[in-house]
């Protein structure tokens, strides 16, 4: 079984995959200082509870946009696990698809492997929305080239800032309001509405404008923690894929070991 290792800038996630199916998940908060011990502690405990132990583990791999975090994750793997982890993006486990921009070693691990597990999964072009610390709108051309994109703020990015820069304002959950109405009568529901429908508004315009630049038919593919909630408010996705990322690291490991 594969042990997939996405470390982003807000959570690590941990994934067993086996036959392309996510048999298993468990994410951690980043922390770049955080030992290969801790890790091995507690995804051990998870381990067991979901039945599995480390010798049902026979590889694993590893992206990551946190650099620091990095070298832990290797250990963890060595130490632990026996195995010498394979990271994404660096031989023997280059990208294997066209990085179509001018500084391509700039392009995130997460970006490139959603590129990868969207074009596996979905057929011309593509718009690859990605809900994460930022907020990333990725291009992926019908060949499986990528193409660029955009990034944004995430929203829990977004209403953190708010609240910080504003002494008065309240902390609020990221959930759409329960009125449909876009004039709130209170702080909270103005706040809500501002940063629910003012993402989803803001989505939208992004998207319609990546459309008519690209000029195509386009396919949109959403991912990550809040895909699934917005799709329940916009008609701009055609499919979700709540573990692409996760999806990608399995079919980049397949190419990998031939």
């Amino acid at each position: 079984m594969l042990l997939a290792i996405d470390a982003g800038n807000t959570n690590v996630v941990f994934a067993l995959v086996k036959d392309r199916e996510i048999r298993a998940r468990w994410r951690i908060a980043t922390d770049p200082r955080r030992t290969a011990d801790e890790y091995a502690v507690w995804l051990h405990q998870l381990l067991a509870l979901e039945g599995y132990d480390s010798t049902d583990i026979a590889d694993v791999i590893i992206a990551t946009v946190v650099p620091r975090a990095l070298h832990n994750l290797q250990v963890l793997a060595s130490k632990y696990f026996g195995a010498e982890a394979i990271v994404a993006g660096e031989a023997p486990a280059e990208w294997g698809v066209e990085l179509d921009v001018v500084e391509p070693k700039t392009v995130g691990a997460d970006r490139a492997l959603d590129a990868i597990a969207a074009h596996a999964l979905h057929e011309g072009d593509l718009i690859v929305i990605d809900f994460g610390t930022a907020t990333t709108f990725d291009v992926v051309d019908f060949t499986g080239a990528y193409k660029g994109g955009i990034i944004a703020p995430g929203i829990n990015l977004s209403l953190e800032a708010l609240v910080t820069a504003a002494a008065k304002l309240p902390r609020i959950a990221i959930e759409a309001p329960e009125s449909g109405s876009v004039i709130g009568r209170t702080t909270e529901d103005q706040m809500h509405i501002g940063i629910f429908w003012g993402y989803v508004a803001m989505m939208e315009g992004l998207v319609a404008r990546m459309k008519a630049e690209i000029g195509r038919p386009v396919k949109v593919i959403s991912t990550g923690g809040l895909a699934v909630l917005f799709d329940k408010h916009t008609e701009i996705f055609d499919a979700v894929e709540p573990d692409l990322t996760i999806q990608g690291l399995g079919l980049l490991y397949e190419r990998t070991r031939g």
